[in-house]
């Protein structure tokens, strides 16, 4: 067993052990979304080795979207009866294999079940569930700003090692730049295995914010099978408005950014004549935006109406995704593009995750925001093939981002009908500083 001796010498200096395990989670997740966001970079050069087509390439890529969401509610039921700890460190264990195993791959089937199946599977056990349990164990204060980074870290794991992979791709091929991707997630395992926790009351302590002198009572046995507690919550909250609102707009959310600008970005930008490690170039200034944006986010969703933020959100990105296509690709017109977008990328999330709280309560938010979560990788997935067939069938990608940015125009609107939530009640525990 692991000695816990950071949570005393923290205690001393007045700094609580959430906030490790919220660095800790963000290594974790910036690494492993690196996964996710690198076959971006390898689809032209998976073209030229072996042929394929874009729409093949992107069949698994789709199938690894859905997968990566499908396993989104499961992840939580997972982490909920095995830890934190054990099934962040099992999903690790499963990518790299994967990617490993695709080091010799040579068949379109092979890019299926390693890239679609496994990393899909894989990289799905944790997701953003992880980030939303951790927020709701161990804080009551700043729920919404630790919901912000840790979010932040994945989108801008997702985008900022483009042009790294981008450049190894270009001078020493996409194995080596996969292999690189499996070096930074062992690096990731080890930060996992030195400190991660699964609950307060491990280290001796009671989250952050929570000021209360009264015993903590013990959470209750997670010992119900995994799929029943899965399926279980999906129908309770499939009896709430709220619930397939959100799905809904999570859905486009998926679908107008991983699905779409992630997966198929580079390759346009090669169909205008802009060089791979720009375009990749293009994609981690979008990851930075991404990463500042997503943050205040969080901040502004602790103190804002979560539904206007959504309003102004989707809106927002359904405009910048319009623009695109008259940006000439110039650019100045990509680098607006990449700072409206890119602050936009994500920051989406951190209110979406409080209304869910806010409707179901903190014990079962992370089980209801994976069945969330599963519309908005359902939305990549159908992004991804759908853009992939726009180029494959009319050989140009334009049709698929007029299409995702009416689609987040009609988000904005949808996700108004969501009731105003309930003042705060006198009870709960002050916020305190860090």
């Amino acid at each position: 067993m692991i000695s816990n001796w950071p949570a005393s010498t923290l205690a001393r200096r007045n700094i609580h052990y959430g906030w490790v395990m919220v660095g800790a989670t963000f290594l974790a997740a910036l690494i492993s979304a690196g996964t996710v966001g690198a076959p971006g970079v390898f689809i032209v050069p998976l073209q030229k080795e072996f042929g394929w087509s874009t729409a093949e390439i992107s069949s698994a890529l789709s199938i690894r979207f859905v997968l990566f969401g499908l396993m989104a509610p499961f992840a939580a039921a997972l982490l909920n009866r095995y830890g934190l700890r054990n099934v962040t460190l099992v999903a690790q264990l499963i990518v790299v294999s994967a990617l490993v195993l695709s080091l010799g791959m040579t068949e379109v089937w092979q890019l299926i079940a390693l890239w679609g199946v496994a990393i899909g599977i894989g990289t799905g056990m944790t997701a953003l569930v992880l980030g939303a349990t951790i927020a709701a164990r161990w804080f009551v204060a700043r729920r919404g700003l630790v919901v912000g980074i840790l979010t932040a870290s994945v989108a801008t794991g997702q985008l900022a090692f483009l042009p790294l992979l981008a450049t190894l791709t270009e001078r020493y091929g996409w194995r080596v730049a996969l292999g690189l991707v499996c070096v930074m997630l062992g690096v990731a395992a080890f930060a996992v295995l030195l400190v991660m926790r699964d609950r307060p009351s491990d280290v001796g302590l009671r989250p952050f914010g929570d000021e209360g002198s009264t015993p903590i009572p013990a959470p209750p046995p997670a010992n119900a099978p995994i799929v029943a507690a899965a399926l279980g919550t999906l129908r309770d909250a499939s009896k709430s408005t709220a619930f397939w609102i959100l799905f809904a707009t999570f859905f486009v959310c998926g679908a107008s950014t991983n699905g779409l600008v992630q997966v198929h970005l580079i390759p346009m930008c090669l169909d205008f004549g802009i060089p791979q490690v720009q375009a990749a170039s293009l994609l981690a200034a979008m990851g930075i935006f991404d990463f500042f944006g997503t943050i205040m986010s969080g901040w502004l969703s602790d103190r804002y109406d979560n539904r206007w933020l959504l309003f102004w959100y989707y809106g927002l990105r359904g405009l910048s995704l319009i623009f695109l296509p008259f940006s000439d690709f110039s650019f100045y017109g990509l680098s607006v593009f990449a700072m409206f977008y890119g602050l936009d990328w994500i920051a989406t999330v951190p209110p979406t995750v409080r209304i869910t709280a806010q409707k179901f309560g903190p014990e079962r938010a992370n089980l209801v925001f994976g069945w969330i979560f599963a519309g908005h990788q359902l939305g990549a997935g159908a992004a991804a093939f759908g853009a992939g067939l726009s180029r494959t069938v009319y050989e140009s990608y334009l049709p698929a981002f007029f299409i995702a940015g009416a689609l987040c125009v009609f988000a904005a609107l949808i996700v108004l009908a969501i009731a105003r939530p309930q003042p705060k009640s006198a009870a709960e525990p002050k916020p305190v500083a860090a």
